[in-house]
């Protein structure tokens, strides 16, 4: 009981802290920095060790200037996601510039739903939302539960806020057959990180072995649809640009495999270029092939 009035009101403080200006939010996120970086060293050892293992043969100095350019990012990009609690769909659009929304409707002229991956780079979750802003058919966005119900429910709500139809990850064949009459955009994210008994395929992404999940490429191939990659850039503080950059469109003419190597190379040369943005703080490298 105390737990769950406590979650409350931690909600409540959020509900509040979103309805701050932008300008505000970033000099908070100044000193979240701060906190983050020199106080607490938030996960450091996590991000160094990834940084070190991805990036051998960058020197200490470069991978100390990117971890410090991560942790400047990743204190933003906890502001901005609090911010998408109360966004305005016209402050989304002003946030998130979409640079080809025609290519999805030329994909639904043809009759083909499509699967859009995104990777945990730049702001992912307004990249999220603003789909729901680009196309009147159903925005389907599969995501990993949260352990936390009271967590699990708030964003949730966030991500629906405009039209978005949530599916766990363990119910998309069922969700996805359900709504295989219907035109669809579904967006998977391309490295979320498998539970060990699911980790059936391994492949090279940023200089290490990385188990990956396989539900795009075996979606895509089950309902026929167009793979598409989600490139979300960040240009500068608070502004992001979003392309959609065509992946497969026959995605039955393909390779064992072969949709699943798009999208991760895809993500990890986006990373490459500029690295900061990218979530090395998440443990995602949680287990090797045997």
């Amino acid at each position: 009981m105390i737990k769950k009035g406590l979650s409350s009101l931690g909600i409540f403080f959020l509900y509040l802290l979103s309805l701050l200006p932008f300008w505000l939010l970033y000099l908070i996120a100044d000193f979240i920095y701060l906190v983050l970086y020199y106080l607490i060293g938030y996960r450091r050892k996590v991000v160094q060790e990834n940084l070190a293992n991805s990036f051998p043969d960058k020197s200490a100095a470069e991978r100390s200037r990117i971890e410090k350019e991560y942790y400047h990012y990743l204190s933003e990009l906890i502001v901005e996601t609090v911010k998408l609690f109360t966004i305005s769909a016209r402050e989304i659009e002003r946030r998130m510039e979409i640079k080809n929304p025609e290519l999805l409707k030329d994909y639904f002229k043809q009759g083909r739903s499509i699967i859009g991956a995104v990777g945990h780079y730049g702001n992912w979750e307004l990249g999220a939302l603003s789909l729901g802003l680009v196309t009147d058919k159903r925005r389907i966005i599969i995501y990993k539960p949260l352990h936390d119900d009271v967590s699990e429910r708030l964003f949730l709500k966030m991500r629906s806020r405009f039209g978005a139809t949530l599916v766990a990850m363990r119910h998309t064949l069922r969700k996805m057959t359900e709504f295989r009459r219907e035109l669809s955009f579904s967006v998977f994210v391309s490295d979320q990180t498998p539970v060990r008994h699911e980790a059936h395929y391994f492949t090279p992404f940023l200089n290490q072995p990385t188990a990956v999940f396989l539900g795009i490429e075996k979606i895509a191939k089950l309902f026929d649809s167009v793979v598409i990659f989600c490139d979300i850039r960040r240009v500068k503080r608070g502004k992001y640009q979003c392309t959609f950059v065509p992946l497969v469109e026959k995605p039955k003419e393909t390779a064992e495999y072969e949709i699943t190597e798009l999208h991760v190379k895809y993500l990890e040369n986006v990373i490459r270029q500029e690295p900061a943005y990218w979530l090395w703080s998440h443990k995602r490298w949680k287990f090797k092939p045997e």
